[in-house]
């Protein structure tokens, strides 16, 4: 198994994997991204959110390489709050709806350029984020003009998995897949 591919690497074409290779940190936002973007409400109007259980380990896998995670939402949310908490993701950023404001803010102190940041969203109020990284990545149920600026559109939609796509792709490009696949396959790098 030392050779692990993704199947969806005969998508990602050298500029995009040149850009994926650089990234240091990954921001995301949540609905439509981490969720389907649907909101769900109880008769007592207690929210609800289903998350991915593929993008939170392929967050996981990112820490372990070395790559930030942070969160950038416009909404705020417990259940937001208490999913980051058991994932690890040491940056949550919520009711920001100036999201390339939050972005800037957050690498602030982290002496990080542009080139190293991926951010992934689906509406207008990602873009300005999303043209500032790097690595601008949205998903196949986002909004049209997001999908039109962004430089990859996972094929997989948001709340479905589409985190772990780009998670793969990023790990992928800086050689770091198969290391972060060999604690459950036995493959080495």
């Amino acid at each position: 198994m030392s050779d692990i591919k993704p199947p969806l690497a005969e998508r990602w074409n050298e500029a995009l994997l040149a850009k994926a290779a650089s990234i240091k940190l990954i921001a995301l936002d949540v609905d439509g991204i981490m969720s389907d973007g649907r909101l769900y409400f109880s008769a007592t109007g207690d929210e609800l959110k289903a998350f991915n259980i593929l993008d939170g380990l392929g967050l996981k896998q990112l820490m372990k390489a070395g790559i930030t995670v942070a969160v950038i939402t416009g909404r705020r949310s417990p259940l937001t709050e208490k999913r980051m908490k058991d994932l690890g993701i040491p940056h949550l950023m919520q009711g920001r709806e100036d999201k390339k404001v939050a972005l800037m803010e957050l690498i602030a102190d982290m002496d990080l350029q542009p080139n190293q940041i991926a951010y992934m969203g689906d509406d207008l109020p990602d873009l300005p984020a999303l043209s500032f990284a790097g690595l601008g990545i949205t998903v196949p149920n986002g909004y049209w003009l997001v999908q039109q600026q962004a430089d990859y559109c996972t094929q997989t939609a948001g709340g479905a998995g589409a985190v772990r796509e780009a998670c793969d792709l990023i790990l992928w490009a800086q050689g770091q897949l198969t290391q972060t696949l060999a604690p459950y396959t036995g493959a080495h790098s």
